[in-house]
């Protein structure tokens, strides 16, 4: 059979034109590297509902959280007033100040542990223990005795503060900053309703200990109302191991936990003795009992605003120049002796330090590679934080002194949360850098 001869042509340039090699073609060690590489950047990122039922629930749930832990510790203001001036007379304000001292070191420091338990999968375990030891510290509290400094050495300090923020980064990611803001005004709201109950209780023929029974239940009831509105949504990861070594040595993340250092020394002090500040320079008493309560509702107001605007100006920028503001408002506290001084220091620092408190956890989660990570890197941040927050107030209670130098202690929490600012600045430039963009 003949073949026409333009078919056979064809098919001898179509031979000709391929290469052929007696053994395959072995990829090298860096063109595999290469491929996988690209392989993985074409993998796309888990999804997050980004709303629904479970994840507004949650973030509700979340809330009250931070409204009956974190919000009850900053209530501590009208305890220190109580304290100084009625209960503890025998003890000085420093001695007074580690009180408030071990109450923010074990609601962060424990966070090390809870936010590591969180990542495992812990999470209803943590919560039904934080109930339980919320609820025993208060109840023993309101078994105290007048100037028995031993017994109020309670605190009630919890498990729950880093999962609760943790959770919400199971369902957002891109409104992950306002979910957290949400989250966090929680505790805003709650330091500007529990020190108005507090104040109310202790002055009436209900007393101390009743208040502090009333308030305890309270605070159980919504916990666990809380409970049962959140609900994880990642599968835990038993077998997970974080580089937590390598972390530290990270530079954003590493000046990160210089910042959070500094902001532990100074962010607690106007919190916790503004109400006495208003008092000692003559104000009203019962006009002064609304201080805590005037800063806390700026603090919710600082806590939503920036955290809506993050998509626009930057997490971290927004971080830095608020640390920086409340560092500066911190250093007029000494230069306010009347009503109207308390209450334009109360806006003006509620403002800015909501700020700060609800911007971090986002900001940390944009350090994290990934979201199972963020209760780990979390905990580890507020557990370092801490540390230093354990002897922020009783340094301040030293530098205050019985005769209430009020300079020399808003000299020292102010330059705190100056100095920390300029860290925050650092770790700013350098995601900055990494991400080619001014926009962090």
């Amino acid at each position: 059979m003949d073949f026409p001869e333009d078919a056979i042509a064809a098919t001898q340039v179509h031979l000709s034109s391929r290469t052929w090699s007696p053994t395959p073609k072995i990829a090298s060690k860096e063109e595999v590297e290469i491929n996988i590489s690209s392989v993985e950047d074409d993998v796309p990122p888990p999804s997050f509902p980004e709303g629904g039922f479970w994840a507004w629930s949650t973030v509700v749930g979340a809330f009250i959280v931070q409204y009956c832990s974190f919000g009850y510790i900053n209530a501590f203001g009208v305890y220190q007033d109580h304290y100084v001036r009625v209960y503890l007379t025998n003890s000085s304000p420093s001695a007074i100040g580690w009180i408030g001292g071990i109450q923010v070191f074990f609601n962060f420091g424990l966070g090390v542990i809870a936010g590591r338990l969180f990542d495992r999968g812990y999470f209803r375990y943590l919560m039904i223990s934080s109930i339980f030891l919320h609820a025993l510290a208060l109840f023993m509290l309101s078994l105290s005795r007048e100037n028995h400094y031993y017994q109020i050495f309670l605190t009630n300090g919890g498990l729950t503060y880093v999962p609760s923020l943790g959770i919400v980064s199971h369902y957002f990611r891109r409104r992950r900053p306002l979910a957290l803001g949400i989250v966090s005004s929680g505790s805003a709201l709650g330091a500007i309703l529990h020190p108005i109950m507090l104040n109310h209780l202790f002055a009436s023929r209900i007393g101390f200990h009743n208040g502090v029974r009333i308030s305890a239940s309270l605070n159980v009831a919504l916990l666990l109302l809380a409970f049962a509105m959140m609900r994880p949504r990642l599968p835990p990861r038993p077998t997970q191991d974080f580089p937590i070594g390598q972390w530290f040595i990270e530079p954003a993340y590493g000046f990160s936990l210089l910042a959070c250092v500094c902001t532990f020394l100074g962010l607690f002090f106007p919190v916790f003795y503004l109400q006495l500040a208003a008092v000692s320079h003559g104000v009203d008493k019962h006009i002064a009992f609304y201080a805590l309560s005037i800063l806390n509702a700026a603090s919710v107001v600082g806590r939503m605003v920036p955290n809506a605007l993050s998509h626009k100006i930057g997490l971290a920028n927004l971080l830095t120049f608020f640390t920086f503001t409340t560092g500066v408002v911190t250093l007029c506290m000494a230069a306010v002796h009347d009503l109207a001084g308390t209450i334009v220091f109360a806006i003006c620092w509620g403002f800015s330090s909501g700020a700060v408190i609800s911007l971090v956890p986002a900001t940390i989660g944009l350090l994290s590679k990934d979201a199972s990570e963020v209760g780990a890197r979390l905990g580890i941040f507020f557990g370092v934080g801490s540390i230093l927050g354990l002897f922020a107030t009783p340094i301040a209670g030293a530098l205050l002194t019985k005769e209430y130098k009020w300079l020399n202690a808003s000299l020292f929490a102010g330059l705190s949360m100056i100095v920390s600012a300029a860290f925050y600045a650092v770790t700013r430039n350098i995601l900055a850098k990494r991400k080619g963009s001014q926009l962090i």
